[in-house]
């Protein structure tokens, strides 16, 4: 069997808790913050935990996370 390639892009994105699920960044907090609340931006400073239908799918991209 060989060694399987991680997905770069998908390394820098995503961290592993230690119970296992996915953290990543919000989006949204890149550009035309003007129009944006400020509850709004705070919010989008925090990190979320990614959902299972896509946590499936990127445990198959980070096999060695």
């Amino acid at each position: 069997m060989p060694k399987l390639k991680t997905k770069r892009a998908a390394a820098k994105r995503f961290k592993l808790t230690a119970t296992g699920m996915l953290k990543r960044q919000k989006a949204g907090k890149q550009h035309i913050l003007t129009k944006k609340t400020r509850k709004n931006k705070r919010d989008l400073r925090k990190a979320e935990m990614t959902n299972s239908v896509n946590a499936a799918t990127m445990k198959k991209v980070l096999p060695y996370l």
